[in-house]
């Protein structure tokens, strides 16, 4: 294994125990507002066996403010430095056709919307801002990024601030978009029509509980026409496991915020529980409901999820055989992760990591049996990453774009079927460069394995209202194929 030196941005020592937040682990109960600078840092390249260095300083600073955000119209170099994998790594870049960056300046993008002219709505999280990018173009062919309102109440403290935003399934008649954000009393969910000089947020969910950490965050609709949020446990964990507390949940509900039918709790917004962070939800083409969720010291994870099931925080992280409690679908340590969006596009699932800085590709294409427990390994210590076949993961997920961002947050699909990414190097946890924050632009390849057959998988829009089946996808997937796998012979536990 290669030398290397390590350092934790944002850590402090304690003499209980410790909880990781973003990309930091922290002593229980507080929150370092002064960064330690060390040198180095450990991350994993190649998933396997061997480790890299990449440099990223830690800022002994806030970062300067960014200026107005630009749109470029072609690829654009990045000044981070690529990780030196190892010969033997097998890594997800050769799965991408092709990468390109859209938007640069932006301070800490959070949530990305669509709206039916291909437009995006972007909020950042400090700034409290809701941009919107596009559909226009200037003379030179850029798109325009256009500041559309800063949303009052909004309480910018660590993880908090303005996060999560969805458009209404029927935006262009209503002109309505969703945001969750902090307040100083609690995170709420608000409704907001983009009309006048300065719309005003109408809450329709509020108590869910607040801390400068674990804040969740993330807004959906789903394939059945309802919205969904993810909410942290706020640094409260026996939170998650009280199911009349709205913390370290997902939430379903109406556009008024009230519980629709088929909700598994009588009268609840929950539609899960047992969530240490969840920040990224996404549905695949069969309508199956996926789940990010940044955990603790041990593991990051990908949920399948499904009403009513306790993913068990904190009884368990990770995979476990505790009765009662729902194993994740595949999990890897935080040193290359810190889970947050997820995109699916045909059965490949794109992840975005935080510390990890890297993107996972995931292939779900296997069938689905709920009765096997089993589960399949590989690596050790800081490489080891765990998936479950029968759970619908084809093999082990790929790591690409290894250091060459920084910090990746959300995951969006695009109306064109491509995959929007954004930075968050601006967030205090990472040394930015004169680019940042930005926008990425990303398509997969079509599988080149026998058998495979080309096109680009788009995961349908939210429906206008509850469907009575699942969401289709109408193109074929770009992933027919099993991934290739980077060993031959997995260790079974």
């Amino acid at each position: 294994m290669l030398a290397a030196r390590r350092r934790h941005v944002g850590s402090t020592t304690g003499t209980v125990g410790t909880r990781r937040t973003g990309s930091a682990r922290r002593t229980r109960g507080t929150w370092p507002h002064a960064v330690t600078a060390v040198t180095g840092v450990v991350l994993l390249a190649g998933l396997v066996t061997a480790c890299a260095v990449l440099p990223v300083a830690a800022p002994s600073h806030r970062p300067s403010p960014s200026p107005t955000p630009v749109v470029l119209n072609g690829p654009k170099p990045t000044s981070f430095a690529f990780l030196r994998a190892p010969r033997n790594a097998v890594r997800g870049d050769g799965l991408i056709a092709s990468q390109r960056t859209l938007v640069t300046h932006l301070d800490v993008p959070w949530g990305v919307a669509f709206l039916p002219d291909g437009s995006a709505l972007v909020t950042e999280r400090a700034k409290r801002r809701i941009l919107r990018v596009g559909p226009r173009r200037t003379a030179s062919g850029e798109l325009t990024v256009t500041p559309l309102t800063s949303v009052e109440g909004v309480y910018s403290n660590n993880e908090g601030g303005l996060l999560g935003i969805a458009a209404s399934p029927r935006f262009a008649r209503d002109k309505t978009v969703f945001v969750y954000y902090t307040t100083k009393v609690d995170n709420r969910i608000a409704r907001m029509r983009l009309v006048g000089p300065r719309p005003r947020p109408e809450a329709i969910v509020t108590g869910i509980p607040l801390a400068g950490v674990h804040n969740g965050g993330r807004l959906a609709f789903g394939p059945d026409g309802y919205l969904y949020a993810s909410t942290g446990d706020a640094s409260r964990a026996g939170a998650s496991q009280d199911v009349r507390n709205l913390g370290g949940k997902i939430l379903r509900m109406t556009t008024d915020g009230k519980p629709p039918p088929g909700n598994p709790f009588p009268g609840s917004l929950v539609w899960s529980y047992g969530h240490r962070n969840p920040e990224g939800m996404a549905w695949d083409a069969s309508g199956r409901m996926y789940v990010a969720e940044i955990g603790e010291a041990m593991w990051d994870e990908l949920n399948l999820v499904l009403p009513g099931r306790n993913y068990g925080w904190p009884k368990v992280q990770g995979m476990g055989r505790m009765a009662g409690m729902t194993n994740p679908v595949a999990v890897w340590r935080p040193e290359v992760g810190v889970t947050d969006g997820i995109a699916i596009i045909g059965h490949a699932a794109i992840i975005t990591c935080l510390r990890g800085q890297r993107i996972y590709l995931v292939d779900l294409g296997r069938p689905i049996d709920f009765a096997s427990t089993r589960i399949v390994g590989t690596g050790t210590g800081e490489a080891s990453i765990r998936w479950r076949p029968a759970a619908g993961v084809l093999g082990r997920p790929l790591a690409a774009l290894v250091g060459k961002y920084g910090r990746l947050r959300a995951a969006v699909v695009a109306p064109d079927g491509s995959v929007w990414l954004t930075t968050s190097n601006r967030d205090g946890r990472n040394q930015p460069v004169a680019e940042d924050d930005r926008i990425i632009r990303l398509t997969l390849r079509p599988a080149a394995m026998p058998g495979a057959t080309g096109g680009s998988g788009v995961t349908p829009g939210p429906t206008a209202g509850p469907t009575r089946g699942p969401a289709r996808s109408p193109l074929p997937s770009p992933m027919h194929s099993p991934m290739p796998s980077p060993m031959q012979s997995p260790t079974v536990r």
